[in-house]
């Protein structure tokens, strides 16, 4: 537990985050700047073909909402699982305090 302490120094891992996602979002400028003004008119249309990225993603859509139906359908079974396990957990419990009340046993 003390092999990560340090009396003398706070690392602020905040400014690093910081510098990092400014560098990522720079770079991510640079990329998108650099072909359009490289390719001239070709850089407009590859600009444009981000419409028909957006039709994929409208398609993608309806997977999304199958795997949403799937995965609430799902959550619906386990959770009557878990009901019907703690019903008879609940029943098991009943049937020991009676066997423990034939006994005269007591655990408490």
């Amino acid at each position: 537990m003390g092999l990560f302490r340090r009396k003398d120094k706070i690392v602020d891992l905040g400014k690093r985050y910081k510098k990092q996602t400014q560098r990522n979002s720079e770079a991510a400028s640079n990329v998108n700047n650099e072909p359009s003004s490289n390719l001239g008119f070709l850089g407009s249309l590859a600009s444009g073909s981000s419409s028909s990225n957006s039709q994929d993603e409208y398609v993608n859509l309806s997977d999304n909402e199958d795997r949403k139906n799937k995965l609430a359908k799902r959550l619906l079974d386990m959770t009557n699982k878990i009901e019907d396990l703690s019903n008879q957990i609940y029943h098991l419990k009943q049937r020991i305090e009676v066997l423990e009340k034939k006994m005269k046993v007591s655990f408490e």
